[in-house]
């Protein structure tokens, strides 16, 4: 970029502000330095370190820059053998503490910061050489007395001096006061004396080393004390050979790490001009622009950096989409040049790496070069008019513009007749267009008001005048060329009506038929953006509405589960009450001396059903409550149904009554209400076979037989009997117990019903049927 358009643009303020920003002399450089680069790759790498260092701003944190020093020339001179001095020697020190502190800082960080972190690991601490800086000079620059042993005894011995020369003096401020013309010692030459008078320089005796300009005092160093006097001043000289001995060697360590101390200094730098470029930013609420060669400039809510918040006026400028060229017309003061060179000091901004100030989402385009010719320019020396200088300006761009160019033209041609004048300007826009670069030119001249509707890749605009108040909005309006409001402007001033009328009769049919275009034009615009104002809010209302209905959906989904959690946790607590009791109940039961004794597999199978007596609570879960299912329907003795308290299936034995049943769950027999059971299905129609029965018998045979105890002779004669008995009254199955034992009447039942032909198959018992003590043999 030539150095003409920065100036132009006031680009050089804006690199002011830049420079403020940064908390470093070498930062500040780097600020001073700053230019835009043509380079795509670089810009984008320059605005992705903006936007890092805007990412650690975002989170109220800082980059601690802070005692960090240009130490560029005291690192140099050291290496090429010159002595530092203190205060040298402490800025080395502060710096590597500074560099240290932002290398720690930055790879601390948790937020992604791949840049910034890989400059902070290019920082060397360097610990040893800051420890060893630190030993010997404190903070105000002074070569401390630890330093070295020869230091401090010197120190002492010059405190030794000084306090036996001031003993010494202090005597005769006491005893010759009235030889004094003030009580009090002072220094001159770097030796103690006294304030003598005049006619008392006999009596004193000493050196003179100064007088009063009256002449009247005469500053004595008494004889007594010129031997300590020289001895303290001899004692100075070797304090001062010994401190340029331990600054020598401190500056010979610096110079030994003269290329990690550059190096770090270039960091730092960096850094500080990175961050520096995020604080701008900030403060001009910019954001980052994605960059693009395409030409295309695309900002929102587009604000002039160097315009107070308070006055500005936002504005959005689309180029390089549609079209290429943007011609801009309206009134003087209205804006239009403001415009123009927001969007040349854009360009150059997002092309030095700097954030722009508009809305998030805009995109900025790298140009090779960026023309321009603003403002009055004429020159006296040269004896060039207004036109003249214009000109010249202009044909040195043309020589120069190609696709890759931006150009900005500021009242193209004016200056001369207007006809031709107005001729000029569209030829010349023609040629810049034609040659694919961005154009956007501003002009008064109404003929060019037709020119965007006539070319391809070309836009009218205006900025906005309001007649009511007789003032420019200063809002860019884009598609819209500017209308004259001469007659306007004039009756809201007061003319005469008829003198406005009278006027419009000398303006062409055609000039006011444009005219009446563009304020229809500009009517339509502003009922859309009304109406878009309008849908923009029932938008944010019903996305508002949508989000309080979704928490409150949330919210009634999370105290139904919670009402859900409390009822099981309810539920459980009684069950396992009551689980707790009949297991209490039953082993009492069990252990009560009585003739009634209940089988093994019966207490196993009502543990099972006091276990598994759980009601299933997350079917109640469902949105919808459902209605008792097979409620109205009739059951019937066989018919298979769900105890739905007990969660457990079993058959109906006999109807009591209406709402009545004795049912029988496992070996248990309950009487329970209709709504209690719900049916799973009818008793399947049973073949009734002829069976040969014997008439009179009228026993009742059990659906087990108990063989525990018996001879393997006598069980197996029983066995065959209570089968034969089993089979005579229909039973499906029977359970026959032998316990575990030895195995022997087990292995005998299973020979038996092997062998039997109207056993169908033989199995162990279930858990909940007594286990391996029990077989089930299936009857045919």
């Amino acid at each position: 970029m030539n150095e003409r358009i920065l100036k132009t643009l006031e680009f050089n303020k804006i690199t002011e502000q830049l420079n403020s920003q940064a908390a470093t002399s070498i930062g500040k450089e780097l600020a001073s330095l700053l230019k835009p680069s043509a380079d795509i790759a670089e810009v984008r790498e320059m605005q992705a370190e903006t936007d890092e260092a805007s990412q650690i701003l975002r989170l109220n944190m800082v980059v601690p820059l802070g005692g960090i020093a240009d130490i560029r020339a005291s690192v140099k001179r050291s290496a090429i053998g010159g002595v530092l001095t203190a205060e040298e020697c402490l800025d080395v020190a502060n710096t590597l503490y500074g560099g240290r502190q932002t290398k720690k800082f930055l790879e601390k960080t948790e937020e992604n910061l791949p840049i910034l972190k890989g400059l902070a690991g290019r920082i060397m601490t360097l610990r040893r050489l800051e420890t060893e800086i630190n030993s010997c000079i404190d903070d105000r620059a002074h070569v401390m007395d630890g330093a070295s042993v020869k230091l401090r005894s010197i120190r002492s011995s010059i405190r030794t001096y000084e306090s036996r020369v001031r003993d010494k003096l202090d005597s005769y401020t006491k005893s010759q006061s009235k030889m004094l013309s003030d009580a009090i010692i002072t220094i001159r030459n770097d030796r103690y004396v006294l304030p003598v008078k005049q006619e008392y320089r006999g009596s004193i005796g000493g050196i003179v080393h100064d007088q009063s300009a009256s002449g009247a005092t005469l500053f004595m160093e008494p004889k007594a004390i010129v031997d300590l006097n020289n001895q303290l001043q001899e004692a100075k000289v070797k304090e001062k050979q010994e401190i340029e001995r331990i600054l020598r060697e401190l500056s010979g360590k610096i110079a030994e790490d003269e290329a990690i101390l550059t190096e770090n200094i270039s960091v730092l730098a960096k850094i500080d001009f990175i961050t520096a470029r995020a604080k701008l930013g900030k403060e001009m609420k910019a954001a980052m622009p994605a960059i693009n060669d395409n030409g295309i400039i695309n900002v929102k809510q587009a604000r002039h950096p160097l315009i107070p918040e308070d006055e500005v006026v936002s504005n959005d400028v689309v180029l390089g989409g549609d079209f290429t060229s943007i011609v801009i017309t309206g009134p003087n003061t209205g804006g239009k040049t403001v415009t123009l060179k927001m969007i040349g000091l854009f360009t150059l901004m997002a092309q030095s790496g700097l954030q722009i100030p508009a809305a998030d989402g805009c995109d900025m385009a790298v140009f090779d070069d960026v023309f321009a010719d603003i403002g009055d320019e004429q020159s006296i020396e040269q004896n060039l008019s207004t036109f003249s200088s214009h000109m010249t300006n202009i044909v040195s761009i043309l020589s120069a513009i190609d696709h890759k160019s931006l150009v900005l033209f500021d009242e193209l041609g004016a200056g001369t007749d207007p006809q031709e004048g107005a001729a000029l300007a569209m030829s010349i826009l023609d040629d810049v267009v034609s040659r694919g670069a961005r154009v956007v030119a501003t002009t008064h001249y109404p003929e060019l008001k037709a020119y965007g509707y006539n070319r391809d890749n070309v836009v009218n605009a205006s900025v906005e005048f309001d007649v009511e108040t007789l003032h420019p909005t200063y809002r860019l309006l884009i598609g819209v060329p500017g209308r004259s409001n001469a007659f306007d402007i004039a009756g809201r001033l007061g003319l005469d009506q008829s003198v406005i009328d009278r006027a419009k009769n000398q303006v062409g049919v055609n000039s006011e038929s444009v005219e009446n275009m563009i304020a229809s034009l500009e009517e339509s615009r502003r009922q859309a953006e009304a109406d878009y104002e309008q849908a923009h809010t029932t938008l944010q209302e019903s996305e508002k509405l949508r989000d309080d209905l979704i928490k409150a959906w949330q919210q009634y989904e999370n105290k139904r589960e919670d009402l859900y959690k409390k009822a099981e946790e309810k539920a459980d607590k009684a069950l396992q009450k009551a689980r707790d009791e009949a297991e209490m109940i039953v082993d009492e039961i069990r252990h009560m001396k009585t003739d009634a004794q209940l089988k093994e597999h019966e207490w196993i199978e009502a543990r099972k059903m006091f276990k598994e007596a759980q009601p299933d609570l997350s079917a109640k879960k469902s949105d919808k409550p459902k209605e008792h299912p097979n409620e109205g329907q009739e059951l019937k003795p066989g018919d298979e149904i769900k105890l739905l308290s007990a969660n457990q299936q079993g058959t109906v034995l006999e109807k009591l009554n209406e709402n009545d049943y004795l049912i029988q769950v496992g070996i248990m027999k309950v009487q329970v209400k209709r709504n209690e059971i719900q049916l799973v299905k009818h008793k399947s129609p049973v073949t009734e076979t002829p069976l040969a029965t014997v008439k009179g018998s009228s026993y009742h045979v059990k659906t087990e037989l108990d063989l525990r105890g018996e001879r393997y002779e006598d069980a197996m004669g029983d066995l065959e009997k209570y089968i034969d008995d089993a089979l005579l009254a229909g039973y499906p199955k029977v359970f026959i117990i032998h316990g575990k034992g030895t195995g022997a009447l087990r292995e005998g039942v299973k020979e038996f019903a092997k062998n039997h032909s109207r056993i169908a198959s033989d199995r162990p018992g279930s858990a909940g049927e007594g286990g391996s003590g029990v077989t089930v043999l299936e009857l045919k």
